[in-house]
């Protein structure tokens, strides 16, 4: 398991890396997406296989051995692998790309999401959610048991706030309440732990307004009010 000194450290690795290839890509994927996916196949830079061979995204060979882009050369390593088949999961051995860099790993996952027809539907998808899960059921088998891979993605954007890295830094989550405090719950907190989180609030977004939310926004509200409820006032200085 990796430690929190690593987990941050390849973050920090993975993040510049996934937003120049994003840019270069036109932004068509997320590279909160990009850095969680990495982080989820290579255990955040742990598993000495993958990242032996900078293949952070575990992206197979593929029988054709087909080229997206001009990022991969060709190299390889063989590993074994868990695949659902007929639904339960069995481990098999299986030929995975091998890179040069890590940027040529970005490099060809992001090309292989943009040039590849299975992943059409999450080109400009309208958050990451929408865009993971469009990924997901033609990238992992994991994901036909329960949605297991795309809500672990998920989870690891939330967990680390890589939606800061995103261009647009889109709130996926609709905002229909115009107070919360101790008690409220529903999607409405979960807009507000999100904006909350994206200016560098350290709180789960779960939906639930208890201690941890209130204190981050008496401490949001310092320079205008401090009550812990919020409402028009906050929303609007989130908003802005």
């Amino acid at each position: 398991m990796a430690t929190q000194a690593q987990v941050k450290a390849f973050i920090e690795t993975m993040a510049p890396i996934a937003v120049r290839q994003a840019e270069k890509h036109g932004n068509k994927i997320y590279p909160s997406v990009c850095i969680a996916q990495a982080c989820c196949e290579s255990a955040y830079g742990t598993s000495p296989k993958m990242i032996n061979a900078n293949a952070v995204f575990g992206i197979k060979v593929g029988s054709s051995k087909y080229h997206f882009g001009t990022a991969w050369k060709d190299k390889s390593y063989n590993t074994k692998t868990k695949e659902v088949r007929n639904g339960k999961y069995q481990v098999e051995t299986d030929d995975f790309r091998a890179y040069d860099s890590l940027e040529d790993a970005t490099e060809d996952y992001f090309d292989m999401l943009c040039v590849a027809s299975r992943y059409k539907s999450a080109l400009n998808a309208p958050d990451y959610k929408a865009c993971i899960r469009a990924i997901a059921p033609s990238y992992a088998t994991a994901e036909q048991m329960n949605h297991s891979y795309s809500n672990s993605v998920i989870k690891i954007i939330e967990d680390y706030n890589l939606a800061r890295y995103d261009p647009d830094k889109v709130n996926p989550y609709t905002l229909t309440a115009t107070l919360m405090k101790i008690g409220s719950r529903g999607d409405s907190v979960k807009w507000l732990q999100f904006e909350l989180r994206k200016n560098g609030y350290d709180i789960a977004i779960d939906g639930i307004y208890g201690p941890k939310t209130e204190k981050a926004v008496k401490e949001y509200q310092v320079k205008v009010f401090c009550d812990g409820i919020c409402g028009e006032l906050t929303l609007k200085q989130l908003q802005k």
